[in-house]
C-alpha cells in the first residue's frame, strides 16, 4: 500500500459527516458572488445587447440613444478593448464580436446604476445587422459539411475482419440532446479595481486560474495583476469551467475603464440563451457479435454539436470516444469523431464531459440488438464485461475490472431482482394498458484529465500559534463537498480534530496555476496536495517533539518558539499517466470508477407517462473520503443523468421564420427539469466494500461524474416496458430523450409488431469517417421517427 493511500486507524477521513456548508445552505447564510454586492459601495450594472439573428454580420453600432437613459454610465464595445478582444482559449470567441454566431450572441453591454436602467439602455442601442445562413440542426450541419476541429480516431485490431468474421453484424444510428445545467446560481461575477489599477475578481468559476488569464490578455495585463476569488458556486455541473471567464472580463473592463465595480450577473433567460450547453451528439455504427452474443468489432462514427465555437468540444469528443466501450472488451474497434459547426450556443463541459454520450453508443446497441439476438439484455451485458488482463480500445489495461462483476452480483442480490422479475412479468400478463420493465446497466469510468499537464494541483496550509489550521487549495466548491472533503484530509493528517481545521475561499493569489475543478478529479488532486503540505509540517513537528508525548496546542507552541515553519505549500501531480491525443493511445486515466445500477419503471401504454419504481445502486468510490457526501453524488449525478435520458429535451427553432435559431425551451415552464415527482419511490444506495484504490488520496475514488451514468438504466428499463406491449423478441428504437412522447410511440411501434426499423442486419459499407461522407447512406430513412421493418441485408 502506497503512503498517499494508506489512512491510519483514527482518521477523520472516511467519518460520515455532513458537508461543511450545510447549515448555511438551508438557512440561506451561505454567501455566493452575487450577494456581495450589497455589501459593495458604487456598483454598477451591466446588461447584454443581444442579437436577434442566428448568423448575421453586424454592419451597424449606434449607442448614443442609450447615454440618454437616466441611470446608464457607459457603453462597452470592441473599441474599448486595450488588450484582446477574444474570451476563449482558442482564439475563436470574440468578446465584442462583428458577426453574430447564435440567436442572443452579446454585441455590446451596458453599464448603469441599477439593473433596470441598463436594460433600458441594451434596448436603446441600435444595431444593424445583415443575416447570413444558420446551421442549426446537428443532421443539417452533417448534411452540409459543417465541421470544426479535429477528427480523432480510435482504432484497435482490424475492423473490416471482424465483422467479416462476425455471427450476427447489425447497423443503426442514435441522436442524442444535449441538456442545460441549469445551475441554481446563474453566471456572476463582480470586478473592482484598486488604487494601482489591479484587478479583483469574485467569479462564480470551477476554474479560476482561466478566469484570471483570460480576463488578464482582454485587459492587456499579467497574470499577477489580476486576483480570482470564488467563495463558492450554486452548481456548476461542468458550466463554469470555460464559459465564466467571457462575463468575468466584461465586470473586469467596466470596472478598469469607469474605476466603480461592475457587477454581470444573467438573469435565468439570458443564462438559458447564451451558455453552453452539454454535446449533443449523432452516432452511426455496424456490430458484430460472435454465435454466443460477445462482441467482435464496432464501428462507429460520432458526430458532436460544438455550436458556433470551439470551447471544450475537442476534448470532450476525445473523451466520448474514449468511453464508447464502458464496461465491454470489443476486440476490433474504429470509432472516428467530429465536430458539428451550428450556429447555437457554444456547447461546452457537462458532468461527464463526452463520456455519457460515447456510453449511451454501446448501451443502446446491446439494448436493440438483444432482442434480434435472442438474449436477454442483462445477460448479453453481463457476458460482454471486461475481464483480468483485457485493456481498453486505446491501450490503457482495465485494472480492477472484477469489481463491475462484484458489483452487478450485489445489485441482483440486495434488489431481489430474480423475485421481482418473475412478479413484473406476471404484472404485464395480467395488465394489457400498462407495463412494467426492469434493467441493470454498468458504468466504467475513466478518472484524471484527458489533457496530462492539467493533473496537478497545489495548497497552502497554515498552522497558527493557538494550533488551529486553516487550508487553502486551488479547488472549487460548488456543493459537491471537496472542501468537506479537504478538511477530512488535513485533520486526518495532521492529526487533529476536524474544528480546529478551517478553509479559506479558492484565490489566484494563494495557490497559483491551478486546474479547474473538474473530470471528478479534484479530490484526488487538491486532496494529494494538502496531504503533502500538512505532512511536511507534521514531519517538522515530530522533530520537535523528539519522542516526547505533547500535546497538540503544546508541540506548537513550542515548534514556534523554535523557530520551526508551521507553514507548507504542498503540490501533488498524478503519476503513471500519459497520452498520445495525435494518435489518441496511451493510458488517460489514474483509474477506473465503476458502479452498478437496476431500476424498475411502470409505463401507461394510452400515454407513454412512466414513473419510477425502484433503484437499486452499488458504486465503488474506492475507501471513501466521506461517505455522506459520496451518497449524496451518487443520487444527485443518477438524477441529472435521468433527467437529461428522459426529461430534459432541448429544442431550437429551426423553421426558416425570423426566429430561426432561437432556443424555443428557455424556461423551467418549457424545459421539464427532474423534480420530487420523477424521484424513484424507492432509492437504495450502497458503497462497493473492499475496494481501496492504492496511488490516490487514502485509497479514495473519485464520484462526480461516474454515478451519471448509472442512469443509463432508467432508459434501458423504459425500452424493456415499452417492449412488453408487443410481441415476445420486440426490438425498440427508444429516442434520447426518452419523453413520454417518444415512449408512447415506442409502445404504438410494439403494439403494432414493427421491430426497430432503424437497426439493419447484414455487413453494409463502412460508417462515414470523412466531413464530405454522407452520414445517411446506410439508412434509407434515417429520421427519428421512422419505424418501418427493414428489409434484410446480406452481406
Amino acid at each position: 500500500m502506497s503512503d498517499l493511500s494508506s489512512r491510519p486507524d483514527d482518521a477523520a477521513v472516511g467519518l460520515t459527516i455532513p458537508h461543511e456548508s450545510a447549515s448555511l445552505h438551508v438557512t440561506g447564510a451561505a454567501l455566493y458572488t452575487d450577494d456581495l454586492v450589497g455589501r459593495t459601495r458604487d456598483v454598477l450594472h451591466a446588461h447584454p445587447v443581444q442579437a436577434p439573428h442566428a448568423h448575421a454580420r453586424v454592419t451597424g453600432l449606434r449607442v448614443d440613444a442609450a447615454h440618454d437613459v437616466p441611470g446608464v454610465v457607459r457603453v462597452l464595445t470592441a473599441d474599448d478593448v486595450p488588450g484582446v478582444n477574444d474570451a476563449g482559449v482558442k482564439g475563436d470567441e470574440p468578446l465584442f464580436p462583428s458577426e453574430v454566431m447564435y440567436h442572443g450572441h452579446a454585441v455590446c453591454w451596458v453599464l448603469a446604476e441599477t439593473l433596470e436602467a441598463a436594460r433600458l439602455g441594451a434596448a436603446a442601442v441600435e444595431v444593424d445587422y445583415d443575416p447570413l445562413p444558420a446551421v442549426i440542426g446537428l443532421r443539417e450541419a452533417i448534411a452540409a459539411g459543417s465541421f470544426q476541429g479535429g477528427q480523432p480516431t480510435v482504432e484497435r485490431g482490424n475492423v473490416e475482419d471482424g465483422l467479416a468474421g462476425s455471427a450476427r453484424v447489425f447497423s443503426g444510428e442514435v441522436e442524442m440532446s444535449g441538456q442545460e445545467h441549469f445551475y441554481l446560481e446563474t453566471m456572476a461575477s463582480l470586478a473592482q479595481v484598486d488604487e494601482a489599477g489591479q484587478v479583483f475578481l469574485q467569479s462564480s468559476t470551477q476554474h479560476p486560474s482561466e478566469t484570471q488569464e483570460i480576463v488578464a490578455h482582454v485587459l492587456g495585463l499579467s497574470n499577477h495583476q489580476v486576483t480570482v476569488q470564488c467563495l463558492r458556486m450554486g452548481g456548476g455541473f461542468g458550466g463554469k469551467e470555460m464559459q465564466p471567464h467571457g462575463y468575468a472580463a466584461i465586470a473586469a473592463l467596466g470596472a478598469t475603464l469607469t474605476g466603480r465595480p461592475v457587477r454581470l450577473r444573467l438573469n435565468r433567460t439570458q443564462d438559458l440563451t447564451m451558455t453552453g450547453k452539454r454535446h449533443g451528439f449523432h452516432a452511426q455504427w455496424r456490430v458484430g457479435f460472435d454465435a454466443d452474443g460477445r462482441l467482435q468489432a464496432l464501428d462507429a462514427t460520432l458526430t458532436s454539436d460544438g455550436g458556433w465555437s470551439l470551447d471544450l468540444s475537442e476534448p470532450v469528443l476525445a473523451r466520448a470516444l474514449c468511453h464508447v466501450d464502458n464496461a465491454y472488451w470489443i476486440p476490433h474497434v474504429r470509432v472516428n469523431g467530429r465536430i458539428a459547426r451550428t450556429h447555437k450556443t457554444s456547447q461546452t463541459a457537462f458532468r461527464g464531459f463526452g463520456g455519457p454520450q460515447g456510453m449511451l453508443v454501446i448501451e443502446d446497441i446491446l439494448g436493440r440488438c438483444a432482442p434480434l439476438l435472442g438474449i436477454d439484455a442483462d445477460e448479453l451485458r453481463r457476458r460482454n464485461f471486461y475481464v483480468d488482463g483485457q485493456s481498453t480500445p486505446y491501450g490503457q489495461p482495465v485494472r480492477h475490472p472484477e469489481r463491475v462483476a462484484t458489483a452487478w452480483q450485489r445489485v441482483l442480490e440486495s434488489g431481489d431482482v430474480a423475485r421481482r422479475r418473475a412478479e413484473i412479468a406476471d404484472f404485464n400478463r395480467r395488465h394489457p394498458h400498462t407495463k412494467r420493465g426492469l434493467a441493470l446497466t454498468p458504468v466504467k469510468f475513466g478518472i484524471s484529465f484527458n489533457f496530462t499537464a492539467f493533473n496537478q494541483a497545489g495548497a497552502l496550509v497554515h498552522v497558527y500559534k493557538d494550533g488551529s489550521v486553516l487550508i487553502n487549495h486551488g479547488g472549487t466548491e460548488m456543493g459537491q463537498g471537496l472542501h468537506t472533503k479537504m478538511l477530512q484530509v488535513a485533520a486526518t493528517t495532521l492529526g487533529v480534530p476536524l474544528e480546529r481545521v478551517r478553509l479559506a475561499p479558492t484565490r489566484t493569489d494563494k495557490v497559483p496555476n491551478t486546474s479547474a475543478t473538474a473530470a471528478s478529479s479534484g479530490a484526488d488532486l487538491n486532496g494529494g496536495a494538502v496531504k503533502h503540505a500538512s505532512e511536511q509540517i507534521k514531519a517538522r513537528l515530530a522533530e520537535v517533539a523528539a519522542g516526547r508525548e505533547l500535546a497538540w496546542e503544546d508541540l506548537v507552541r513550542e515548534a514556534y518558539f523554535s523557530r520551526v515553519q508551521l507553514w507548507a505549500a504542498g503540490f501533488y501531480r498524478t503519476e503513471g499517466i500519459e497520452w498520445d491525443s495525435s494518435v489518441m493511445r496511451g493510458h488517460p486515466f489514474k483509474y477506473f470508477a465503476y458502479g452498478v445500477a437496476a431500476t424498475e419503471v411502470e409505463v401507461d401504454g394510452f400515454t407513454g407517462a412512466y414513473r419510477t419504481r425502484r433503484v437499486d445502486i452499488v458504486h465503488d468510490v474506492g475507501d471513501s473520503l466521506s461517505p455522506l457526501v459520496d451518497l449524496g453524488q451518487i443520487e444527485g449525478g443518477f438524477v441529472q443523468g435521468a433527467g437529461w435520458l428522459t426529461l430534459e429535451d432541448l429544442r431550437w427553432d429551426e423553421s426558416d421564420g425570423p426566429s430561426r435559431g432561437r432556443l424555443a425551451t428557455q424556461a423551467a415552464s418549457t424545459y421539464k427539469l427532474p423534480a420530487f415527482s420523477e424521484m424513484p419511490e424507492e432509492f437504495n444506495v450502497s458503497l462497493l466494500e473492499r475496494a481501496h484504490e492504492d496511488g490516490a488520496v487514502y485509497g479514495s475514488k473519485a464520484v462526480g461524474e461516474p454515478p451519471l451514468m448509472l442512469a443509463f438504466s432508467v432508459r434501458e428499463a423504459l425500452r424493456q416496458a415499452a417492449a412488453a406491449f408487443g410481441p415476445a423478441g420486440t426490438s425498440v428504437d427508444l429516442a434520447s430523450p426518452a419523453t413520454p412522447e417518444a415512449v408512447y410511440w415506442a409502445v404504438e411501434d410494439a403494439r403494432a409488431g414493427r421491430t426497430d426499423g432503424r437497426v439493419l442486419e447484414g455487413l453494409p459499407g463502412r460508417v462515414p469517417d470523412q466531413p464530405g461522407a454522407d452520414a445517411h447512406a446506410l439508412h434509407p430513412r434515417s429520421e427519428q421517427v421512422a419505424r418501418s421493418v427493414p428489409a434484410e441485408v446480406r452481406s
